[in-house]
């Protein structure tokens, strides 16, 4: 039997990297035909999907509601939707850190509202004792309407910050050097596996990682604590992934602290990607075989394709 997937992407694309198309080979060596489609796209029989897997809609953050009605009509029409819609819902809103911390796992100090204003921004230089600051929406995607501010710029913008955030939830976090002095590590697992993990490293004179903004990109080997770190993120995950990816900031303890310390340092999640993360296949060879397998195994497909 034949069997199509189809990938949820946006409809402009042109500005960002997408490495989804290494994985077209792979599926089609199984008999599988892929087929990317907007989830814009209106009057879509998703039905006769074998699955559709959630990829490239990084622009989900400006409708989400929406995005969300989307989702739900893909999995009303019986097809298998990936990740499982009810881990999306869980994972759109950045309050999930909150949850995750509850459960033991140690996140960047992060302070959650329905709104701010320039006021309660400032508070938190004394509340995180830091001389920067990160805030940003509980919704969002690729560093849209996120900030990091000093005293000085947080009174330099604070009207934008106001007319933004009155009704904007979001979080407010301390900024860590570690981001520009030495980058943010990505763990990918695919159906729960340990895939590859890459170095985010931006550009000098910017905070953002991304590729579009510059960001430079290293394959790296994960050091045992940084690995333990993942997997413990990944245990507490409400239900099993396709794919995850885990995003981890190194955060150095004060000369203070020392004296207890069993490290001079530790990781600290920044976040979990669950929904349209770029999964980087482009940075280790064997990855679109690892998904495209994995992919397989989480369908219970391979007898079927085989058969």
């Amino acid at each position: 039997m034949h069997h199509t997937i189809a990938f949820l992407t946006t409809d402009e694309l042109e500005d960002f990297f997408v490495w989804d198309n290494l994985l077209i080979a792979p599926f089609a060596e199984r008999g599988i035909s892929v087929e990317t489609i907007s989830w814009h796209a209106k009057d879509i029989d998703w039905s006769r999907f074998t699955a559709v897997i959630v990829r490239s809609t990084w622009d989900y953050q400006d409708d989400a509601d929406a995005f969300i009605t989307t989702l739900n009509t893909i999995e009303k029409s019986g097809t298998t939707l990936l990740n499982p819609l009810s881990l999306m819902q869980w994972n759109i809103s950045k309050h999930y850190l909150q949850t995750l911390s509850e459960q033991g796992v140690e996140i960047i100090p992060s302070a959650f509202f329905k709104q701010v204003d320039s006021t309660i921004i400032a508070a938190h230089f004394t509340y995180f004792d830091s001389e920067e600051l990160i805030i940003k929406p509980l919704i969002s995607a690729n560093s849209d309407n996120t900030f990091r501010l000093t005293k000085a710029s947080l009174l330099a913008q604070s009207t934008d910050l106001n007319t933004i955030f009155a009704d904007t939830p979001c979080v407010i976090q301390p900024f860590l050097n570690s981001v520009i002095n030495e980058g943010e590590y990505s763990l990918f697992y695919f159906n729960g596996q340990y895939s590859h993990t890459i170095k985010k490293v931006p550009k000098q004179g910017d905070f953002r990682v991304q590729e579009e903004h510059g960001g430079q990109l290293h394959t790296v080997i994960p050091e045992a604590q940084l690995l333990a770190t993942a997997q413990h993120v990944l245990a507490r995950l409400p239900e099993s992934s396709l794919y995850a990816r885990i995003d981890l900031l190194r955060n150095h303890v004060t000369c203070d602290d020392l004296v207890s310390a069993a490290t001079p340092h530790t990781w600290q999640l920044m976040e979990v990607e669950l929904i349209e993360p770029s999964l980087y296949f482009n940075m280790d060879e064997d990855s679109p075989e690892r998904f495209v397998q994995a992919t397989l195994d989480y369908l219970q497909l391979n007898a079927v394709c085989h058969s």
